[in-house]
């Protein structure tokens, strides 16, 4: 078989990572962004069509194999919606949407089109969350009684200010849904799903400048009985300083750590000991702030080995669905204590 061929829809920093793996293992066809100047200086980078709306790129463009949606969160559901209707599969960028029922939306038309979903949820890939993947599975940690996740990050005014979309309640969502839904999603792929929530919010340090808040504390309780908390915000003084999640089972202990769930700090596990992790890919690199780990090659892989081999999908529409509900549980919870 050919080469997959792929379209972009939203030219922005995050489209970047795309097109660079769609460059190494498939064809870039067509990029689309409204912003004309934006799309224009994409298309000739990668020496492809170029589009200003969604619409006309659906129309014109009829070898397209998967449409990448690259826009801000808040489109994501209705430009995934379009494309299905067109006829094409989706690679939709995290968050999947910014409410439980436009995921819904987005999986029915998945299935009314037989097309795939594709939800991009990099952070799985980090060597050494790959590793404490395997040591739950092969429950080398007994029973896991609690689990604590700390997303401490810098996010300073110009983030917001200079961004057309970034802190806006209708298009950004939340700081759950842009900065950290990859954790989210990573409680949910290494936990299971969760039942009761309690969280309080608040804006200490970005009043006036975005809807939403800029920390929150977090008890959530998963259906297997697990306990937790999450602490985050885009506060850290000058710079972001830690992503992390401690793991306490009956056999053993477990911490990732680093800034970005990049480095295996601690662990004590009975009668076992990770070792040879391999080195991970470097973080998302925006210029004036870092982003989470750049593993958009093994996304790219994995929609190739799905669409051309029949693999197995890593990150489904269901899975990017519960990110998205429990993120919805958090707020909901913390809007009732507001």
């Amino acid at each position: 078989m050919d080469k997959l061929n792929f379209a972009i829809v939203g030219c922005g920093r995050i489209a970047e990572r795309h097109a660079e793996q769609i460059a190494r293992l498939a064809t870039l066809t067509a990029v689309c962004d409204i912003n004309e100047e934006r799309a224009n200086k994409f298309g000739d980078k990668y020496g492809c069509k170029v589009y200003y709306s969604i619409e006309e790129l659906l129309l014109n463009e009829k070898d397209i194999d998967v449409v990448s949606i690259c826009s801000p969160n808040g489109l994501h559901a209705e430009q995934s919606i379009k494309v299905f209707r067109a006829g094409f599969h989706v690679l939709c960028e995290k968050p999947m949407a910014i409410t439980v029922f436009d995921c819904g939306e987005m999986i029915k038309e998945a299935e009314r089109a037989n097309k795939r979903l594709f939800i991009v949820k990099q952070n799985r890939y980090n060597p050494p969350i790959q590793a404490v993947k395997e040591v739950l599975d092969e429950n080398r940690l007994g029973k896991v009684f609690s689990i604590q996740l700390n997303c401490f990050w810098n996010r300073n005014p110009e983030y917001y200010t200079q961004s057309e979309w970034k802190g806006t309640k209708n298009l950004d969502g939340g700081t759950l849904f842009t900065q950290f839904s990859h954790f989210i999603d990573l409680l949910y792929w290494l936990f299971g799903d969760v039942k009761n929530v309690e969280a309080a919010t608040r804006n200490f340090m970005h009043d006036q400048i975005i809807d939403f808040e800029d920390a929150g504390v977090v008890i959530v309780e998963f259906y297997n009985g697990i306990i937790g908390t999450i602490n985050y915000n885009v506060n850290s003084y000058a710079k972001n300083m830690e992503g992390s999640l401690t793991i306490f089972g009956e056999s053993g202990t477990v911490k990732i750590g680093g800034q970005y769930l990049n480095e295996l700090e601690y662990q004590n596990i009975k009668d076992y000991k990770i070792t040879n992790l391999p080195a991970g890919n470097p973080p998302n690199n925006y210029g004036q702030y870092v982003g989470s780990m750049s593993n958009h090659n093994r996304v790219y892989e994995n929609v190739i080995e799905v669409l051309v081999n029949q693999g197995i999908i890593a990150t489904n529409g269901f899975e990017g669905l519960k990110t998205v509900e429990i993120i919805d549980k958090i707020y909901t919870a913390a809007n009732k204590r507001n």
